[in-house]
């Protein structure tokens, strides 16, 4: 299955808040009464109607194909350390999450934007692939044309929400750059979510 490109109003009702999805500082509490109600009439949920959303949650958020989630998993059960914390490491460390939260995009479907139109400089190097896993050190600039500038929401640059993994600032010619620090950590995720309950929704032989 491709990525979602619907309607968004639809997923928001549905899983609520998504940061990268729908943006920094917006509230999302659109049909949230409604989606309680609705709750609250119907019958139980069942264990896997739980894992499922937890699952949607991170893949729609993070706007992944359907098979990526099962690749992180599988990379998570082969590493040492926390099953569910591994899986947000590398989804942490992409390159259109990094852009995303460094301010120089309003969500993480437009940073993808600007990695494929080839607007983004990872240390001076074009990059044009959004799911590039940036490492600790890693420089990136946005390169200096008018339609990126444009695209940019710079006013956030450097500002309280920016993750402490990340440092944002203005490079010389008014570019802005940003710097990795180090490897994500579980403090720096920002969406609400069980990361367990996505490993358990896939089995152990996916």
């Amino acid at each position: 299955m491709s990525r979602y490109r619907g309607p968004r109003l639809k997923v928001i009702r549905r899983l609520k808040n998504l940061p990268g999805f729908t943006g920094k500082g917006k509230k999302t509490n659109l049909g949230e009464s409604r989606v309680a109600t609705d709750q609250s009439a119907s019958r139980k949920i069942s264990q896997f109607c739980v894992r499922l959303e937890a699952k949607q949650r991170l893949r729609f958020n993070y706007g992944l194909t359907e098979r990526q989630p099962l690749k992180y998993v599988r990379i998570a059960r082969k590493t040492r350390g926390s099953t569910g914390q591994v899986p947000l490491q590398p989804l942490e460390m992409r390159l259109d999450n990094v852009i995303f939260h460094l301010g120089m995009a309003s969500t993480i479907p437009a940073a993808r934007q600007l990695v494929n139109h080839r607007h983004i400089l990872v240390n001076s190097r074009v990059v044009d692939i959004p799911s590039y896993r940036c490492k600790p050190k890693d420089i990136t600039t946005v390169r200096n044309r008018p339609t990126s500038c444009n695209a940019l929401r710079g006013e956030s640059l450097g500002g309280d929400k920016t993750p402490d993994h990340l440092t944002a600032s203005i490079s010389e010619g008014n570019r802005p750059t940003g710097l990795v620090n180090r490897i994500a950590s579980r403090e720096s995720v920002n969406l609400n979510i069980n990361e367990l309950l996505v490993v358990e929704y896939y089995p152990r032989k996916a």
